[in-house]
């Protein structure tokens, strides 16, 4: 008799195609995840006979269940976890019945693995949640079960399997059901089906088994093939992440990405959350040509009736529902790090297709998965779930992640490894006023710079304390508005006098110190002038910060590349004295680094170099980017 006559072939079914299903399979370490789905493949005739032979051989080699077939095998493809008898990496399978289409996630559910397991929950409509009826509910059920509710799967199947190794008991079964559904009462489950199974034996899975006649529910493939899980995504607001701006010429400028919700048609206006300009649909571009409408899930191309100015990480959202635009926001965190959590520490947020510094100010609590109660911690390790507040160093837009779950998660990269450390599902916005958003006014930057007959911009000096940052960039204005351009500068000890008078000399308050100026500088620009600031900004995120927060090609970087040694000679307000006798506590260049421009626009200050040469080189700079006109009766250029 062949293989297939020993599965059986499945009844037809006469139905309508339900859409296609995505779920995944999560609990402990060796509670069958693998086997059932190897187990159910098998049973739809879905594996080749070839596979099957080769099953038999691999069974013997690496199974575990003696002369019979281990179904897990067909899943777990790594040859480690064939070794191990454990699943590491997630397998994505998919498979389709006669009335639906699926595609299962099988993850991990070594502890090791959590963060495999959040990665294949990201995606899935449904979890089979399985528990070894032997063992009852773990620790990792809970900690399973408490991210998948996080992450927004409302509909749960608890599968108790291996029944059988309890003699097909009743009564464990239902004390198994009993503990879950106390503890998934503090969580926001829809729905909850529970099933006993043998994923080995097939008990339960796609037939009825007689050998569990007290109970009367469905059998886990049918309750698959019929489980109605609704995409409302198209009938939230409009929401379109920028991933590429595509100007393949000069008469052809679209803005490509994937609709994360709601719906958009050729008229429709539209509004760039970040800046707050609007406009309106031109066309929907796709590779087969124009559309009339488009919606949640639609790879396009739009192109816009107006010159907007968007770029890659931008959101293209409805202009009467908004998200949020801000720096500030609380969110759950799932740490996947051996590394714990460190405070102040920056690290790279990656929400949709934008990419931005952040770190982490508070940690208001750590989740114990067992109680799914609030704990107090110091940090979150490997696996451990809590609420935080983070600061980014620009504002981003974004929609809690129960409304929206594109535009409400991310992830946290270490900027050092560039591994993944955390995974982020948004809560809500910090800002105290919510319902402020920027506005398009009818008179722009460039119809203001029109008027100076210039282009408007910041030119950022960088370097250590006594480099002659301040006396360079007065000398370059003098000689700016000596011909008639419009300007004015920001020094760094001067801000410190009144805007930021309240701020001190940590790392998180330099931040704040130059994430201030920038948008102050920002403003000033938007009026038409070139600002020209003068501070030490000793990190690089903080003046990668500032160039983020300027318009695209108006921030100029200069590098004032004076010796520290020329600059402790210099020391006219005996600033390195004081520090190197301890009396200055974080002092740049003495007791904390200075990081130097990797790629400055500008260079000036090396071998001695005067402030003569030294602002003629600048102002060059400016003419070479377009932002004055050339003025030979001020600077001598051959200086």
């Amino acid at each position: 008799m062949t293989q297939s006559a020993l599965r059986g072939e499945p009844a037809p079914v006469a139905s309508i195609q339900r859409p296609a299903l995505r779920f995944l399979t999560c609990g402990s370490v060796d509670d069958g995840k693998s086997t059932l789905i190897g187990r159910l493949l098998y049973e739809q005739n879905l594996v080749f006979d070839d596979q099957i032979a080769a099953l038999e051989r691999d069974s013997v080699k690496h199974g575990t269940t003696g002369e019979e077939i281990d179904f897990a095998l067909l899943v777990d493809g790594l040859e480690a976890e064939r070794e191990q008898g454990i699943t590491i990496d997630v397998a994505y399978r998919y498979f389709k019945t006669p009335r639906r289409s699926f595609i299962v996630a099988d993850t991990p559910g070594h502890e090791q693995y959590t963060r495999n397991m959040a990665t294949g929950a990201s995606n899935a409509d449904l979890a089979i949640l399985l528990v070894d009826a032997r063992k009852g509910l773990l620790t990792q059920t809970y900690r399973h079960a408490t991210i998948v509710s996080l992450i927004g799967i409302k509909h749960i199947v608890l599968a108790v399997n291996k029944i059988d190794l309890v003699d097909y008991s009743q009564e464990v079964f239902e004390a198994i059901v009993a503990e879950f559904d106390a503890f998934a009462a503090k969580l926001d489950f829809k729905i909850v089906t529970a099933i006993p199974l043998s994923a080995r034996n097939g008990d339960n899975l796609s037939t009825a088994s007689a050998k569990t006649p007290w109970y009367a529910g469905p059998t886990l493939l049918s309750h698959l093939e019929t489980v109605d899980v609704d995409d409302d995504r198209a009938d939230k607001p409009f929401r379109m992440p920028v991933q590429w701006v595509n100007r393949p010429h000069l008469d052809f400028r679209g803005f490509a990405g994937t609709i994360a919700s709601g719906r958009i048609k050729p008229g429709d206006e539209i509004v760039v959350a970040g800046s707050g300009r609007t406009s309106t649909v031109a066309r929907i571009v796709t590779f087969d040509g124009d559309r009339e409408s488009a919606e949640a899930g639609d790879a396009v191309t739009l192109t816009l009736a107006d010159e907007v100015d968007v770029a890659r990480g931008d959101v293209f959202s409805a202009p009467r529902a908004r998200p949020e635009v801000s720096d500030q926001f609380s969110a759950h965190l799932i740490w996947m790090s051996e590394e714990p959590l460190q405070f102040g520490r920056s690290y790279l947020l990656k929400l949709a297709t934008r990419t931005v510094p952040a770190s982490v100010s508070e940690l208001k609590y750590r989740i114990d998965i067992n109680t799914f109660g609030q704990d107090e911690a110091a940090t979150l390790r490997l696996n451990e779930v809590g609420l935080v507040h983070l600061t980014v160093n620009v504002p981003v837009a974004f929609d809690p992640y129960g409304e929206n779950q594109t535009t409400g998660a991310f992830i946290l990269i270490d900027r050092a490894t560039n591994g993944t450390v955390a995974a982020g599902l948004i809560d809500h916005g910090l800002r105290k006023a919510t319902n402020v958003f920027r506005q398009d006014g009818a008179v722009n930057r460039i119809d203001r710079a029109r008027l100076k007959h210039q282009k408007p911009g910041i030119v950022w000096f960088t370097g250590l304390s006594g480099a002659g940052k301040s006396t360079i960039a007065n000398r370059v204005e003098a000689k700016l508005n000596a011909a008639g351009v419009h300007t004015i500068m920001l020094d760094g000890d001067n801000i410190r006098h009144g805007l930021n008078k309240d701020l001190g000399f940590s790392q998180a308050d330099r931040l704040e110190n130059i994430r201030r100026v920038a948008e102050v500088a920002r403003l000033m620009a938007d009026a038409g002038l070139i600002v020209l600031c003068s501070f030490i900004s000793p990190f690089r995120e903080e003046r990668q910060m500032a160039r983020e927060i300027s318009e695209i090609g108006e921030f100029v970087e200069v590098y004032v590349d004076t010796p520290i040694e020329t600059c402790i000679e210099r020391d006219t307000k005996g600033l390195y004295q004081r520090a190197l006798a301890g009396e200055i506590k974080n002092f740049t260049g003495v007791d904390q680094p200075y990081e130097a421009p990797e790629a400055p626009d500008v260079v000036v200050g090396r071998d001695k170099e005067g402030v003569e040469r030294a602002a003629a080189k600048v102002v060059e700079a400016l003419v070479t980017r377009g932002f004055i006109d050339r003025f030979d009766d001020l600077v001598d250029w051959s200086i």
